[in-house]
């Protein structure tokens, strides 16, 4: 039995290469089933992402799958050997438990690779390259995985500053899905705000944009209102999370526009987050009653406080993962053995089958019974009892004193 991990991700290779041995969805199928066909029994699932390309395998080996991918995608076979990683059998089945709870990843615990684990494993049970090893492997990782998320704080916490962001906005309006959100800004960054946002259950969200086209962009996407910046008075009093992430030189909310906005929301608090350097908003807006205002740096010491949280949560986690490998591992063994114990009652049943046929045959032609009775019970002994006696004797004589412990353990005989 071998089971084996090999690839590249983005510690150990440039982003050109990563690019040349990503599979897309069209080559997958096709792929899974090259593999399948590598060795008899073989089993594979491909993991491509941005950040990575692995691929998972039984019943072959690394040299096998270096020569195959080289070929698959025509490239360097020296270019890939100087960036290629490969794990066996316990180190591998770690490795996989590692990526999928996060701990190998570009940020420390983020939950997206857990997900595009458990696609790539349903890709290649459509395909028909698995079977009862690595169903079994990717199984027990995804409740490693979910072990992980329940018993540790791995991604508990925000570690970039568009999440922790929204995670702010969280904890105070509880409920994103009855507050206004004004996004200021519509690239990368505010995207992705954008992003957590919906997954919080935000749902009246406004984009204001210096061009109203790259806004509505956005929009089309997110859902929600486009509006050009000059527009932001008029929406203001109404927002409850502003999020503001532009180029802009000079500030785009001024002390005197938040003001005007207050004034008319009643005492209602306004949570006010600037992300942008040079800042979009007036430090002095944050000497305003009922509202509270963030800076980037703010936002880094949280940042800063949760990847140390995420950390000390992933030593926990490595130990859990160590922990878990070695019992697939034990269980893998375990199988191993199956097919000595079935050999083993199929030669026990198969003299007692013979013997019992030949006593019956010895009864119907009118011999003893109590004569046969005794005859088959010393013949089947003595069947199951020649090749245990002979092994102990072997022991014995060649001074194997652990194989014979063993034996006698097997054979449930008191050593005493």
């Amino acid at each position: 039995m071998s089971l084996v991990a090999l690839g590249i991700n983005h510690k150990t290779a440039s982003i050109a290469l990563r690019e040349k041995i990503a599979f897309s969805p069209d080559q997958m199928v096709d792929a899974l089933q090259q593999l399948k066909l590598l060795n008899k029994g073989c089993e594979a699932v491909i993991l491509s992402t941005c950040n990575r390309t692995e691929l998972y395998c039984h019943n072959t080996s690394s040299e096998e799958l270096i020569d195959w991918l080289v070929g698959f995608h025509s490239i360097s076979k020296s270019e890939l050997q100087q960036s290629l990683y490969s794990h066996q059998n316990e180190t591998a089945v770690q490795h996989l438990m590692r990526v999928a709870c996060g701990l190998d990843s570009l940020v420390l615990g983020e939950p997206q690779i857990l997900g595009q684990i458990k696609q790539a494993y349903s890709t290649a049970k459509s395909a028909g390259s698995i079977a009862l090893m690595m169903d079994k492997l990717f199984q027990r990782t995804f409740s490693v995985a979910k072990k992980v998320r329940t018993e540790t704080n791995i991604g508990a916490n925000a570690v970039s500053v568009a999440f922790a962001a929204v995670s702010l906005a969280k904890q105070i309006f509880s409920e994103l899905s009855q507050t206004n959100v004004l996004l200021i800004g519509a690239g990368e960054t505010i995207e992705l705000v954008a992003k957590h946002l919906i997954e919080a259950g935000a749902t009246n969200i406004t984009v204001a944009n210096r061009t109203i086209a790259r806004a509505q962009t956005m929009t089309n996407e997110i859902g929600g209102t486009a509006i050009t910046l000059s527009q932001i008075p008029d929406h203001l009093a109404q927002s409850d999370v502003v999020i503001s992430s532009t180029a802009s030189t000079l500030p785009i909310l001024g002390k005197g526009m938040v003001e005007t906005a207050t004034k008319s929301r009643r005492h209602q608090p306004m949570l006010l987050i600037d992300i942008a350097v040079p800042r979009d908003i007036e430090s002095q807006v944050g000497d305003l009653d009922d509202v509270y205002l963030y800076t980037v740096d703010d936002l880094q010491g949280i940042v800063e406080q949760n990847m140390a949280s995420r950390r000390a949560a992933a030593d926990e986690a490595e130990v859990i993962t160590a922990e878990q490998a070695s019992e697939f591992m034990a269980w893998t063994r375990s199988l191993e053995s199956i097919d000595y114990i079935r050999q083993y009652r199929d030669q026990s049943m198969a003299a007692k089958n013979e013997l019992v046929e030949k006593s019956l045959a010895k009864l119907a032609s009118g011999a003893d019974a109590e004569k046969i009775l005794i005859e088959l019970a010393n013949k089947l002994t003595n069947k199951l009892i020649h090749s245990p006696t002979r092994a102990m004797s072997s022991a014995s004589h060649a001074g194997e004193f652990d194989k014979l412990t063993v034996l006698c353990d097997a054979l449930g005989i008191n050593q005493e």
